[in-house]
């Protein structure tokens, strides 16, 4: 039996680690919020912005906020009784973050709205705060980006309060990633084609990502000098096709960007593809 155990951890283990391997998404994390009050809806703040931040399906988003309860839920996993089960919780938990989110509530407050005679009808609330990203690896963090969300309606209990107040800055917080985190891909293979005026070109980033048929990524060739990055436009290229939920097809045809990228790619150097925001 206790063989079976093992061999059946490891099995998974071995899973876990090939799933992590082929996904390339940046490891974001999410700090628990700060805020000058004790207020029990912080915390509702700080899980708002990581479903967002998961739902751009651009990063793999460690939740930072309670690491003692997921730390307390793997070991519980680790016994027999659970080796079997389909609802393991994420072992990428324990992934580096990359990046980390920081916060701080400036503002949370939340009314109970009376009748005239005193009975309480709802509840409204508002919330504003600001938001940091942190590099890991080099301590440095982006300057502190301010959002403040519309008054909510009138709500049957103070926590759908906070929530619709945070959904009223759902946009600015979509475009916010976008702009502090740059959707970086790379060529990873030329695809054939019959079109000799055109390069077709396999990316490492596809469904995941959240990449769409049309999105527009700048190419371009990286040199690695003093161990930082020194990236050389070489042209623009389309997607045409999502090939996988990791993987995706797209075209270029200015001549001198298919020579330039063709002649790095044969030489083993390393070409970037940056995702073009759209307005």
């Amino acid at each position: 039996m206790r063989l079976r155990f093992f061999l059946l951890t490891v099995f998974f283990l071995i899973l876990k680690i090939n799933a992590q391997h082929n996904d390339d998404r940046m490891v974001v994390g999410v700090s628990a919020f700060t805020c000058d009050e004790n207020n029990r809806f912080v915390g509702l703040v700080t899980e708002k912005v990581v479903e967002m931040l998961t739902n751009t399906k651009r990063f793999r988003v460690v939740d930072r906020t309670s690491m003692e309860k997921v730390n307390e839920e793997l070991e519980l996993q680790k016994s027999e009784a659970f080796i079997d089960s389909k609802n393991l919780v994420e072992q990428g938990a324990n992934l580096a973050a990359e990046k980390l989110i920081t916060g701080h509530i400036t503002k949370i407050p939340v009314y109970a709205m009376k009748n005239s005679v005193g009975t309480i009808n709802g509840y409204k609330a508002s919330v504003a705060f600001q938001m940091k990203v942190v590099d890991v690896s080099s301590g440095l963090s982006t300057d502190a980006t301010s959002f403040e969300g519309k008054a909510s309606d009138l709500m049957l209990s103070p926590e759908s309060a906070v929530q619709q107040a945070m959904r009223s800055v759902q946009n600015e917080i979509h475009q916010y990633f976008k702009i502090n985190f740059a959707l970086v891909g790379k060529i990873v293979k030329i695809l054939p084609i019959d079109d000799k005026n055109k390069l077709k070109v396999l990316l490492n980033v596809g469904k995941n990502s959240g990449i769409k048929v049309g999105d527009k990524f700048t190419v371009e060739s990286v040199e690695m000098i003093e161990n930082q990055k020194y990236p050389q436009k070489i042209g623009v290229l389309e997607i045409v096709n999502l090939a996988g939920e990791n993987l995706s097809e797209a075209l270029i045809s200015d001549k001198k960007s298919i020579a330039q990228i063709t002649a790095d790619f044969e030489a083993k150097k390393l070409v970037e593809c940056t995702l073009i925001l759209k307005n």
